[in-house]
C-alpha cells in the first residue's frame, strides 16, 4: 500500500501471478486542516495508520486468496470495521500501556524500601513502567515477525520503503534500481510506534506516582498527546534528515525496522512498484495503464 498526496493505492500479488491495482482517495479527513495543525495532526496520522492498515490488509488478503481473476474484493462493512478496531485499540492500550503500569506498580513496595527518598522511587517506578512498555512492544513485533506469513508482510514492508526510496532518488521504479536501497525508512509507522513508547517514558516520568485509578486514567487519555508529539519528533526527523540530531532521533526506529522488514524478493518489488505508479497517477488524475497480466481499477479521480 502506498500513500499518496490526494489517494491512496493497493497492489496485491494474485494466486494467478497476476497483480491486481486499486487507488481510491483519502478521506479529507486525513487531507483536511487538521493535518496542518501541530501535534493534532499528530491523532490524525494515528487514526489514519489504524484506519487504513486495518482496511488494506484485510483487502489484501481476500484479493490474494481470489479464485477469480476479474472478480471484485470482498469489503469490510463499517460497523465491523469500527468493532474490530475499537476491540484491537482496547487490547492495545491493555497490553502496552496498563499491563506495564500494574506490573510496576506491583513492585512500589520495595522500591519504597530500597529507596530513600519518595521522588527518586516515583521516578524509578515510572522508569520500569516505561523499560516494561518498550520490552513488551520489541517482544510482540519479534515473536509474530517467527510467523510465516507475518514474515512475508514484511519483505513487503520493505519493498515499499526500498521502492519509496528509488522515488526520493529520482530513479526509474524498476527493479534493478530499487533492488540497491536499504528496507528501512525514517517516516516508517514502526518508527512511529517505538517514538510513542519512548515519549510516554517521559511524559509519565514528569508525572510523579499519583493514585492507581488517576495513573490509569493518565495512560488513556494522554495517549493522543504523546502520539500528537512523536509525529513533530518524526516530521522533524524527516524534514532534517541530514543533520546530527535527526539522525539521533530516527536511529531507534530505523533500529527497529531491521524486525519489521525484510530483505523483499524480485516479485515483491514488482508489486511494491505498481503500487507507487499507481499511486502517482492517481494523484495525477490519471488513468495508469499497468503491465501485461496486472489488473486495475482506479475510483474517482476527480472527487
Amino acid at each position: 500500500m502506498i500513500r499518496g498526496q490526494r489517494f491512496f493505492s493497493l497492489a496485491v500479488r494474485r494466486m494467478n501471478g497476476s497483480i491486481y491495482h486499486s487507488a481510491e482517495p483519502l478521506s479529507s479527513i486525513y487531507t483536511g486542516r487538521m493535518r496542518l495543525i501541530p501535534l493534532a495532526r499528530g491523532i490524525v496520522v494515528l487514526i489514519e495508520t489504524l484506519t487504513l492498515g486495518f482496511k488494506v490488509l484485510t483487502r489484501s488478503a481476500n484479493i490474494a486468496l481470489e479464485d477469480k481473476p476479474d472478480g471484485e474484493p470482498e469489503e469490510i462493512s463499517g460497523w465491523l470495521l469500527f468493532t474490530t478496531l475499537g476491540t484491537s485499540l482496547a487490547i492495545g492500550i491493555g497490553l502496552f500501556f496498563l499491563l506495564p503500569l500494574f506490573a510496576a506498580r506491583s513492585l512500589d513496595p520495595i522500591l519504597d524500601s530500597w529507596v530513600g527518598s519518595r521522588t527518586g522511587a516515583d521516578f524509578i517506578s515510572n522508569i520500569l513502567e516505561g523499560l516494561l512498555r518498550l520490552g513488551l512492544l520489541i517482544g510482540y513485533i519479534t515473536a509474530i515477525g517467527m510467523l510465516k506469513d507475518v514474515r512475508r508482510v514484511f519483505a513487503y514492508h520493505g519493498a515499499e520503503h526500498m521502492t519509496i526510496h528509488a522515488f526520493e532518488h529520482g530513479l526509474p521504479l524498476e527493479v534493478s534500481k530499487v533492488r540497491p536501497f536499504p528496507t528501512a525508512h525514517p517516516r516508517c509507522g514502526t518508527a512511529f510506534l517505538l517514538t510513542v513508547a519512548i515519549v510516554s517514558i517521559l511524559i509519565f516520568a514528569m508525572l510523579g506516582r499519583p493514585d492507581i485509578q488517576w495513573a490509569i486514567l493518565s495512560r488513556v487519555v494522554l495517549i493522543p498527546i504523546i502520539a500528537g508529539i512523536s509525529y513533530e519528533i518524526l516530521r522533524y526527523s524527516g524534514a532534517h534528515s541530514n543533520t546530527p540530531l535527526a539522525t539521533a532521533l530516527s536511529a531507534p526506529g530505523m533500529l527497529l525496522q531491521r524486525l519489521t522488514t525484510r530483505r523483499p524478493d524480485d516479485s515483491q518489488i514488482e508489486v511494491a512498484i505498481q503500487a507507487m505508479k499507481v499511486a502517482l497517477a492517481a494523484d495525477e488524475g490519471i488513468d495508469y495503464t499497468p503491465e501485461e497480466g496486472a489488473q486495475t481499477q482506479l475510483t474517482d479521480l476527480n472527487p
